[in-house]
């Protein structure tokens, strides 16, 4: 049963937190508390759905990687002249994932980068 501290005592710490500390997995909620619960495991493999989904985003992330340092720069630079809410490795991974060359090439034009070949 998840539960909520009554202080922000993670942030005396230092700390912000969310995601798998140990056994136990974080978030902080809309009311500004943080709520833990013991981390949960799957009971029963991925889907071919599911694995299928995760290969793709996978070889996507493998994509970025070989990207040169200048490309990697080309995608962060977008995001920021774009006033993106988001990385360059989150637009690019946008665009393997869903393919919409028409929306990169538009925000190519609004930010004066280049993203994809010609």
């Amino acid at each position: 049963m998840p539960q909520q501290t009554p202080t922000h005592l993670f942030s005396y710490f230092g700390f912000v937190v969310w995601g798998d500390f140990g056994p136990i997995t974080m978030y902080r909620s809309t009311r500004g508390k943080i709520v833990w619960f013991a981390k949960t495991w799957p009971d029963k493999p991925a889907s071919p759905l599911q694995q299928q989904q995760r290969d793709r985003l996978t070889a996507a992330a493998a994509q970025w990687t070989a990207l040169a340092d200048a490309q990697r720069a080309q995608w962060e630079l977008a995001t920021h002249r774009g006033s993106l809410c988001m990385t360059g490795y989150n637009l690019f991974m946008h665009w393997k994932l869903t393919q919409d060359a028409s929306a990169i090439r538009t925000l190519e034009r609004q930010t004066r980068t280049t993203l994809l070949p010609p």
